[in-house]
């Protein structure tokens, strides 16, 4: 993977306020694009609210017209599909909780994103172990540096930090990444399902908020596609297990063994996460679990779905009480704030002997739930998911044999996408040439009705003479469009294809490369001036 960003800084957790300024700051804008993509020097100040928004505004309009005059550069290069982030394998925990977004803000996001001047689509797939940007971009240098500055103002995280821990994968790599996330390839823990789900979730949720354009998603579906092929056609998922289970048997190993299924269990969350955590206590062989969370409903659905555990129900209210009266705290919410910091861990009674006289406390949330500060308390440690490599590294030879057989029906669903992105780029070419050869068609015909005359033609004739002249029409474009498809049926290359769309477009003066980027620019024109 490609390291590399820039980026400007604001407020960690400004995007959950729904803010871009930092938090404390002076009131000034961020900087905008100027004209031919180099960024002006200049800071904007806001004291004149709607007057440093025109500015920003006109900079914008600028920034896109210089792009326009000088669309012949980039008319060689089909608009790139990119992927800007960073998982677990890359950042740390802290850095990526500073960057994660919630799901219900993913529309936010994509709005966002899709208002920058070079990316015409987007999608967010942020998780516990990764957070990653899906774009497609009219200009790969200008587009991801837009995308990294706002995940660089969204986060706060300075341009030199962010630029150790990020990646960017273009068009097939790119696309590839996607597919071995969906399949559980590049999850902490090889095969897990959840990765699969959350994949969709980013699907439904574009559908609901129309957000994806036709490329991402067609791109998250093939890659659902891929991850289901994956998990149906190789054993990749047997023995497998989530990051949910991998925290249980983490608990466990750091319990002592002739104690650990006597432990008190603690799950602090009842939602998917906390679901999984109870479903494998149960696996191991545990009989009893107190779950804290702010409603009963859903403990209510847990201990209904799972009967072979006693669950025992507390509010949200009674956390610190039954924190501790627990051996092990399992915490798995949604909260951006820290439940338990070194003053609450200090203030809970010490773990008896016998249970290694350590309360565990095992965070699966991102942001964390547990400061790390909790492990400077003598009777407490705390683990995280970072921590959960301990238990996965267990089978590693097996785990890599299962990769490759994945990466044979990765790469079978690959093709199939990058045939059918190919496929796009002959589409308005095809229909400029039928445009233009039904143009004259209409207007040959109109001239041989009229010679004949209307008083000399009935229906069945006149409609015999309309059907001769499209036939011919047809019969002519038949080759020239046969040669504009390239879907990997057959033996031709998108470059022999490329070539053929050029050769048309010079014949025929269609002018289409030109024209589609403008429509483009033109597009974004004017939504920044609305």
């Amino acid at each position: 993977m490609m390291a590399g960003a820039t980026s400007a800084t604001a407020a960690a957790g400004a995007f959950a306020a729904g803010s871009t300024k930092p938090r404390g700051s002076a009131s000034a804008c961020p900087w905008v694009v100027a004209a031919g993509g180099r960024r002006r020097s200049g800071v904007v100040r806001c004291d004149a609210g709607g007057d440093a928004q025109a500015v920003a505004k006109a900079a914008s309009i600028a920034a896109l017209e210089q792009f326009k005059i000088s669309a012949d550069r980039y008319m060689k290069e089909r608009s790139s599909i990119a992927v800007i982030g960073l998982s677990v394998h890359t950042a740390p925990v802290d850095m990526r909780e500073k960057l994660a977004v919630a799901e219900e803000l993913w529309p936010r996001a994509i709005s966002e994103l899709t208002s920058l001047n070079h990316i015409e689509e987007a999608a967010v797939l942020s998780t516990c172990n990764r957070m990653e940007i899906y774009v497609v971009a009219l200009s790969w240098n200008r587009g991801i540096r837009e995308v990294v500055d706002w995940m660089s103002k969204k986060s706060g995280i300075p341009a030199s930090e962010l630029r150790e821990h990020l990646f960017m994968l273009r068009d097939s790599d790119a696309t590839r990444h996607l597919f071995e996330v969906s399949s559980g390839l590049d999850s902490l823990v090889l095969g897990e399902g959840q990765i699969l789900a959350q994949v969709k979730q980013v699907v439904r949720n574009g559908q609901n908020s129309g957000g994806l354009g036709k490329n991402i998603d067609r791109m998250f579906k093939d890659a659902i596609t891929a991850g289901k092929r994956v998990r149906c056609e190789t054993n990749i998922s047997a023995g497998a297990v989530s990051v949910s289970s991998a925290a249980v048997e983490l608990a466990l190993m750091k319990l002592p063994k002739s104690e650990c299924l006597s432990a008190r269990m603690l799950l602090i969350g009842a939602g998917k996460m906390g679901k999984l955590v109870v479903k494998h206590l149960i696996a191991k062989g545990c009989t009893k679990v107190v779950v804290v969370n702010r409603s009963v409903e859903r403990v209510d659905a847990i201990r209904e779905e799972m009967k072979d555990i006693e669950i025992v129900y507390r509010p949200l209210t009674e956390m610190y009480e039954a924190a501790a009266e627990a051996d092990v705290v399992f915490t798995s919410t949604a909260s951006e704030s820290l439940l338990f910091t070194k003053e609450h861990a200090e203030a809970l009674p010490p773990i008896s002997l016998a249970m290694g006289g350590v309360r565990l406390f095992v965070d699966i949330s991102v942001p964390r739930n547990v400061g790390a500060c909790v492990s400077d308390v003598e009777h407490a440690r705390v683990y995280n998911v970072d921590d959960l490599k301990e238990v996965v590294e267990a089978n590693k030879e097996d785990r890599l044999r299962k990769a490759m057989e994945a990466q044979t029906i990765i790469s079978q669903e690959l093709k199939r996408f990058e045939a059918w992105r190919d496929s796009l780029e002959t589409v308005p070419t095809i229909k400029k040439l039928r445009s233009y050869a039904d143009r004259i068609r209409a207007s040959e015909l109109e001239k041989c009705l009229t010679k004949i005359g209307e008083d000399n033609l009935n229906k069945k004739m006149r409609r015999s003479i309309e059907e001769l002249s499209t036939g011919i029409v047809n019969k002519l474009l038949h080759g020239p469009l046969q040669h504009l498809r390239c879907d990997g049926s057959d033996s031709r290359t998108l470059d022999e294809t490329l070539e053929n769309m050029h050769a048309l477009n010079r014949m025929f003066s269609l002018d289409t490369e030109k024209a589609v980027l403008e429509q483009k620019i033109k597009a974004k024109v004017e939504k920044t001036q609305s």
